[in-house]
């Protein structure tokens, strides 16, 4: 009589795993890069190259050094981290305050709660966050797209969420009739004005990259699609109650709104797991997103959101259980 071998789940491997995704997020990155270099030039890569490398060492520094652990650079997550942080700054922002951020990303946002998949809020939007608050002016100091040869003495213009926030405050619709149109802000060539953070010039590439990874199965459409789809709701009410709100399109497609949706909130480690719980988080931001840069201090409010609702992640996550095997659901 032949034995019956039993062996442990899973029986198939599905070629998945955390270091194919984390270079797949990297790849749906470059049409958002290549635009950024091409409108900002030298300053983009100052900036991404020098977010990344920061990033690079202090994950190696600290897990080395401090944790006594084996090298966990390979496994892309810390080139992700130095990307998107590189990705929400000025490009003429100075080496040693983007150093200070990256040091901050790492050594607080992610290595503090034991490294990749342990990290309760998106590393990059902290340290985004700490040196907005900590840098102001340097922070908000927008470079004009165009200026490829340029650095720390590029010229600086108002961007459009900047206006968006004078119309507000100051009740004058026709300051809205400044703003570079819909297709400009999808394109990328507002070169009129400040044209924001490294990441945010082209909605369009971002797109792209998120056609990329919804082909590959990376992320899936619940958190981008919720994120983006409660702004455009909840400012189409605000424009039809009042003009002096921005339309909706133009909303979505300015500031850090694409970025965010698409490669911030969708962290695997700081977003819930079920596909309700998605919803839930991803709707949350987006209105969080509105009423922040409506009503708020700062022009911009989708870090902010996704950092708030990284919190509640695991309040939704234990909301949002789903059903055990053998279960009996009660009628």
């Amino acid at each position: 009589m032949s034995n019956l071998i039993i062996s442990l789940s899973p029986h198939i491997h599905g070629g998945d795993c955390t270091k194919r995704n984390m270079y797949g997020v990297i790849f749906a990155l470059v049409p958002a890069l290549l635009v950024s270099f091409f409108y900002f030039g030298i300053g983009s890569v100052v900036v991404c190259l020098s977010s990344v490398a920061a990033c690079m060492f202090f994950e190696w520094a600290i897990t080395r050094f401090m944790l006594k652990r084996e090298s966990t650079l390979g496994d892309g997550s810390a080139v992700i981290t130095g990307l998107l942080l590189g990705m929400n700054l000025p490009s003429n922002l100075p080496v040693w305050i983007i150093i200070i951020g990256a040091l901050v990303a790492i050594g607080i946002g992610k290595m503090t709660f034991g490294g990749l998949g342990c990290n309760l809020f998106n590393p990059a939007l902290v340290g985004r966050c700490v040196l907005l608050v900590s840098f102001p002016v340097q922070m908000t100091s927008w470079p004009v797209a165009g200026q490829r040869m340029s650095y720390t003495d590029a010229t600086t213009g108002a961007t459009p969420l900047s206006l968006m926030k004078q119309a507000i405050t100051s009740g004058d619709a026709s300051i809205l009739d400044t703003m570079p149109s819909s297709l400009h802000l999808l394109l990328g060539n507002n070169i009129n004005g400040g044209a924001g953070t490294i990441g945010e010039v082209c909605a369009l590439a971002l797109l792209l990259g998120l056609a990329f990874m919804l082909w590959k199965k990376i992320i899936t459409w619940h958190i981008p699609v919720s994120v983006i789809g409660s702004s455009f709701v909840f400012a189409s009410l605000l424009h039809i109650a009042n003009p002096v709100y921005a339309d909706p399109l133009s909303v979505v497609l300015t500031g850090g709104m694409m970025l965010g949706a698409i490669f911030m909130a969708t962290d695997y480690t700081t977003s819930p797991m079920t596909r309700r719980g998605q919803l839930i988080y991803g709707t949350s931001i987006g209105l969080l997103t509105i009423v922040i840069r409506n009503w708020g201090a700062y022009p911009e409010g989708m870090s902010f959101a996704i950092l708030i609702m990284n919190a509640f992640t695991p309040l939704i996550n234990n909301y949002c259980k789903p059903k055990r095997y053998g279960e009996v659901v009660k009628k």
